[in-house]
């Protein structure tokens, strides 16, 4: 099969839906299929190894050009010469860390023009997208990395006359945080456009049915393809003494990095493992700091600062040592998170993860049996999760080692490789 990715880059930190298509993409390309990853928005933030032609794939609808062409009729007209210094990758990175800067109705309009880009003032850079994959790739599929990319499709099937997949990754939380009238109407585009998609992915059947009643579609419509993460360097969990509590994900309140700390908090209090670490590790924006700040003033109030380790934006193999190094392992979210591939990493190296009971982890946790569940916004009941695991080490290991083989049999990059090229011949043969 020959496979185009449209995947949304961050520029500056790592994200799921990012790491998820390059794993993907470098395992088909392994079983001799032919691929692209093309980056949107802006470059790609990776810690793991790139395809060639991946790390050479131009970007579209660069984040500079998209703002200005949207703002100014001037850019609407530019030489692509001009577009192309505008979609540099120092550039863009450094736009990328001031993100946070952008308005919430900028934000609004930019996310309804990419929904209706057919009809919006981004058709110069719809062209390229258009002339790039009829010219260069020639792909037989299309696949869109989230829904909010689906008001691409109506146009990519009409110049290619190809099937396009868009996968579902947390949307709703992307569109409910803007501002009206954008958020009732982006929604309501997003679902006339995604009627136009050849089958729609969800990573888990708790995502799938969140979306269907959202979009107010029926929820067999669409396919649970859960995401896979490559197991090389992952664990196993060392369990040194004195334990260690870890987090990995972004630093930021949506995470339950909050959330987080005040169960550290809770914990430390009851006094049992007085020694026990809190390390946490994972991106930190701009956006982040001065929630961050507010953490480790609540610590250092409480006189944990040196209990307490911070690891900023970890390489891939910092991140491996990381887990390894942890006894446990909690990212209590506060929002319906579509996956979270920090819960296999976590697992795939024998930590055993105490989450909420709310989201993608219960799911998660019965499939591979690497998890306890705790009652969604309550800290205290966290920390005595925490405090009941330390003091039976045996339950520890063994909820680790299952969590481990559940991982390797149904959340393997293989599991994953080989459950999509399923449902694209699917919809190959169906388009033929």
């Amino acid at each position: 099969m020959k496979i185009t990715f449209l995947t949304a880059g961050t520029g500056s930190y790592h994200c799921g839906a990012c790491m998820r298509d390059n794993t993907l993409v470098t395992a088909l390309h392994r079983d001799g299929h032919e691929v692209a990853l093309l980056p949107m928005y802006l470059p790609m933030h990776l810690d793991e190894e790139m395809l060639p032609q991946v790390k050479e794939a131009p970007i579209f609808f660069g984040g500079v050009n998209v703002f200005l062409q949207q703002k100014f009729a001037l850019f609407r007209h530019t030489p692509r010469w001009l577009d192309n210094l505008l979609n540099g990758d120092g550039l863009l990175r450094s736009v990328a860390k001031r993100s946070h800067m952008t308005s919430a109705r900028d934000q609004g309009e930019m996310t309804l023009a990419m929904l209706r880009v057919d009809e919006s003032r981004l058709t110069k850079e719809l062209e390229k997208l258009l002339d790039w994959l009829e010219n260069h790739e020639r792909p037989d599929l299309i696949c869109l990395s989230n829904a909010l990319l689906s008001g691409l499709t109506r146009e990519l099937k009409k110049r290619l006359k190809i099937p396009v997949i868009a996968f579902f990754q947390g949307e709703d939380t992307f569109l409910d945080s803007l501002p009206e009238p954008f958020c009732e109407q982006s929604w309501k585009e997003m679902k006339e456009r995604l009627s136009e998609v050849d089958l729609l992915v969800s990573p888990t059947k708790f995502y799938a049915n969140l979306m269907a009643d959202r979009l107010g579609i029926d929820v067999n419509s669409i396919e649970v393809l859960p995401n896979g993460i490559k197991l090389d360097g992952y664990g196993p969990a060392k369990m040194e003494d004195p334990p260690a509590i870890g987090y990995l994900a972004r630093m930021s309140r949506e995470k339950g990095l909050g959330m987080l700390v005040d169960a550290y908090l809770n914990f430390q209090e009851a006094g049992k493992h007085p020694t026990c670490e809190l390390r946490i590790a994972g991106a930190c924006t701009a956006a982040d700091e001065k929630f961050v700040q507010v953490q480790k003033k609540k610590l250092e109030v409480a006189g944990l600062t040196d209990l307490v380790v911070w690891r900023p934006n970890l390489t891939r193999e910092e991140k491996e040592e990381f887990l390894r190094g942890l006894t446990l392992f909690s990212v209590p979210v506060t929002y319906p998170e579509a996956f979270g591939l920090y819960l296999l990493e976590a697992m795939a190296s024998g930590v055993p993860v105490v989450n909420p009971e709310a989201s993608s982890f219960p799911e998660i946790a019965v499939k591979t049996g690497g998890g306890i569940s705790v009652r969604p916004g309550d800290p205290a009941e966290l920390a005595r999760r925490w405090e009941g695991l330390l003091n039976d080490p045996e339950a520890l290991r063994a909820i680790g080692e299952r969590g481990r083989r559940g991982v390797e049999e149904r959340y393997s990059v293989g599991v994953m490789k080989d459950g999509f090229v399923e449902l694209a011949e699917r919809v190959l043969a169906a388009a033929r």
